[in-house]
């Protein structure tokens, strides 16, 4: 788990239990991850064009986490490691969206 200090805060009243030992990420990035995993297997089954409308889909997406993460921060509520998770991967699915747009135009457009 040292590795992951430098990725992750991994406070343990934020993160996942599993037989008194807690995951190596919080519970946000443990949904991150999931939806990573999750958005690149479909792809590999079910393909589509990554254009514009994608990219506007990919952002719509990660605004859950960001209202999650910010609203949390402020102080304004407290979050749930329920409701992280499921922002996490929300955002995740998003984040792996919008990367591969942007390396598509990298590496296409330039």
């Amino acid at each position: 788990m040292n590795l992951t200090k430098y990725i992750c805060h991994r406070k343990p009243e934020r993160s996942f239990h599993i037989k008194n030992h807690q995951f190596p990420v919080c519970a946000r990035c443990t949904g991150f991850y999931m939806g990573l995993i999750a958005y690149l297997i479909c792809n590999l089954f079910y393909t589509h064009n990554y254009d514009l409308n994608m990219l506007i889909i990919s952002i719509i997406l990660m605004i859950p986490v960001a209202i999650d993460g910010f609203t949390q921060y402020a102080g304004l509520r407290e979050s749930t490691n329920e409701l992280r998770l499921i922002t996490g991967f929300i955002g995740g699915i998003g984040l792996i969206i919008f990367l591969k747009i942007i390396i598509r135009v990298i590496l296409y457009d330039l």
